[in-house]
């Protein structure tokens, strides 16, 4: 088990004028899971690339154990890693898969047998062992994918995007059976996706990046609960956090009929936002109310049933500008569509940003 150090790591792409990663400054504890999570192209993957050793770290340096693998070649920086693909070989069986990296240690063969049938007790793979990937479904192909990086006994793990190549029911099924692998090996996991309900639901901790430039780095619950710029409380959160900017003024922030208090600090640190505010609330901090007053008016557009509650889509005029919004309701209060809702943010709940920086106020 090891810790990971990103110490202000860049890697600038041939011909590119922007850094792909731009001084990344990260800690990763012995044995923890670490999610990074971004858009496309935010350098992600180029991370995890950079501490496999498979991209150039132009400037900085990155430390396994705090020792500094920065321009070691990949075989000797004891990790394993997990791809999009599997990357299997398919001329060989489950069990061959499984053992080769051990067969190329020269192993003792009594020793590669109790791993692989060990790793593969761990995965349910037991009686696909004499199989070959062809003859496996995605999900089964994946779980060999992370039998082949068990038996290592690595110091680290690194999975690039490892579910994006399975459905919808069986990506759920295999992250809480990775994140139960995980606490139960305790080795240090480096987890890469551009799915937040993924990085919610497994990390201890999830590092957000956005054009090479890591955002904020926390709990999942402290990431949702109070995000640090605009962009990681809209990239967090399913649906998507209703963030506007909005007229400031003495007391607070105005959403046409609605006005929304903001303390003295709040309104001060807001100033230099060219008389504008940008506000948060999340769609299931907001209610669905009868009464018109002091209430924001919108006419829905779509109605998302899921059973035992339903997200309300619909949009809203402020200031000449059709704006959207969704809220989460009961399902016995689920409105038609066309018709006009009023709703109102629970004031304890809201979020507030400068609209010049973007940064928490």
């Amino acid at each position: 088990m090891a810790t990971v150090t990103y110490e202000k790591a860049s890697r600038i792409y041939p011909g590119s004028e922007r850094p792909a990663v731009n001084e990344l400054n990260l800690e990763i504890g012995d044995g923890e899971f670490l999610v990074l999570v971004g858009p496309s192209g935010c350098g992600k993957s180029t991370s995890l690339r950079m501490l496999a050793g498979l991209e150039d770290v132009d400037r900085g340096r990155i430390l396994i154990n705090d020792k500094d693998v920065t321009h070691l070649p990949p075989k000797s920086r004891d990790i394993a890693m997990v791809f999009q693909n599997y990357a299997l070989y398919p001329h060989m069986t489950v069990y061959e898969n499984m053992a080769f990296a051990l067969k190329l240690r020269k192993t003792p063969k009594a020793e590669i047998d109790r791993a692989v049938k060990e790793a593969a007790g761990l995965l349910q793979l037991e009686e696909y062992l004499t199989r070959k990937p062809k003859a496996l479904s995605g999900g089964q192909r994946q779980r060999v994918a992370m039998g082949r990086a068990i038996v290592r006994q690595p110091q680290v793990f690194l999975m690039d995007e490892p579910l994006s190549n399975l459905d919808a029911k069986l990506r759920v099924q295999t992250r809480s059976q990775i994140a139960t692998l995980q606490a139960k090996l305790g080795v240090t996991t480096v987890y890469v996706t551009h799915d937040q309900v993924e990085a919610m639901t497994m990390g201890h901790r999830v590092a957000v990046m956005l054009d090479g430039v890591l955002q904020q780095v926390d709990t999942p619950r402290a990431l949702y609960d109070t995000p640090g710029n605009v962009f990681v409380a809209g990239f967090m959160g399913s649906p998507a956090m209703n963030i506007k900017t909005v007229a400031l003024t003495e007391s607070g922030a105005t959403f046409g009929a609605l006005a929304v208090p903001l303390t003295r600090e709040q309104v001060a640190a807001a100033q230099g936002g060219d008389g504008k505010v940008t506000i948060g609330f999340r769609p299931e901090a907001a209610e669905v109310v009868t009464e018109q007053a002091g209430a924001l008016p919108v006419v829905v557009d779509l109605v998302e049933d899921l059973g035992s509650d339903a997200n309300v889509y619909g949009h809203s005029d402020l200031g000449g500008t059709q704006e959207r919004f969704v809220v989460r309701t009961e399902r016995r209060y689920m409105p038609s569509m066309g018709e006009t809702v009023y709703i109102r943010p629970n004031p304890e709940a809201i979020h507030v940003f400068n609209a010049g920086t973007g940064a928490r106020i």
